[in-house]
């Protein structure tokens, strides 16, 4: 009987505690989403005011409500295009360069070392890995000038090429591409293609790349918008205004603000255009990327 009484009283407090979880659940839930909510606002923010402020003259945008529209968006931009015969667009035309070779080709790199840090045993891979691990702790910024000192002793400063040749090798670009050959390339395809008699490179490029291929498009879309930001290492190596990219152009307009404020209005206006071509290139580029995460959690 005392067994019975004891057994009782867990039986009946064992039905409130899903209720308890669910209810904890959702309270969680309801954090989260509030969290999330607080970030997206954060991080849109500066991009309304662009949107707004890109709008305005240079009369209205510091004696009017911040979030107020105008009418001015384009004449600011046919400002901006007229700028010293269209020098703007001359800034766009060098970042798409820089992006676009330097993603292409770092992707390239970044692709065939992984699968070789992947898929090949050699002395001194552990070694190379865990160099390769370091290299992605260490920051860009860090390694401008000394890359700087290095190309100004072979004269490629203040040149196309002492901006791209820096940005080809990504740590971070190998270190997912490895990661991510290890798990998409299955070992007995190799081993197939190697019995049938493929040399190396026609299985990489022509069995591997394609499995690499949601993977490796993740690895353009970050290296692009890296090399698209970046400012620290062209500001170190250009002193022609007509090798800038957008960032570095922008900066010095913004500075010439304090003396002629008028230009004020063609550097929101210039920041404004420069954010289109990454949103387009990302809203292309979401379809394999949406692959890549499918795969990832069907692998996990």
């Amino acid at each position: 009987m005392t067994a019975t009484l004891d057994v009782a009283p867990a039986a009946q407090d064992a039905p409130a505690r899903p209720a308890l979880s669910k209810a904890a659940k959702k309270k969680s839930s309801r954090v989260a989403t509030v969290i999330l909510l607080l970030g997206a606002v954060y991080c849109l923010f500066p991009v309304l005011w662009v949107v707004m402020a890109s709008t305005k003259d240079g009369g209205e945008l510091f004696s009017t409500f911040t979030l107020a529209p105008s009418s001015h968006l384009i004449d600011n931009i046919v400002a901006l295009t007229q700028y010293r015969d269209g020098l703007f667009w001359r800034w766009m035309l060098n970042t798409a360069l820089y992006a676009g070779i330097g993603a292409i080709a770092s992707t390239w790199v970044s692709a065939i070392s992984g699968y070789v840090l992947a898929k090949f045993d050699f002395p001194g891979k552990r070694v190379v890995f865990n160099v390769l691990l370091m290299g992605v702790l260490v920051p860009g910024v860090i390694l401008a000038i000394p890359q700087y000192f290095l190309l100004a002793n072979v004269g490629l400063t203040n040149t196309f090429w002492g901006v791209l040749l820096p940005q080809i090798i990504s740590p971070y670009g190998i270190y997912l591409a490895r990661i991510y050959a290890a798990a998409a390339v299955p070992t007995d395809v190799i081993e197939a293609a190697r019995t049938e008699g493929a040399g190396e490179l026609y299985i990489f490029n022509r069995i591997a790349t394609p499995m690499l291929l949601p993977g490796l498009v993740t690895i353009f879309l970050f290296q692009f918008v890296a090399i698209w930001n970046n400012f620290m290492l062209p500001y170190i190596m250009l002193g022609d205004d007509s090798l800038f990219p957008i960032t570095v152009g922008l900066n010095g307009l913004l500075n010439q603000g304090a003396s002629a404020p008028a230009l004020y209005t063609l550097v929101i206006a210039g920041a404004l255009l420069s954010v289109i071509p990454l949103i387009v290139i990302f809203l292309v580029l979401q379809r394999f990327w949406k692959v890549d995460l499918a795969a990832g959690a069907v692998k996990a």
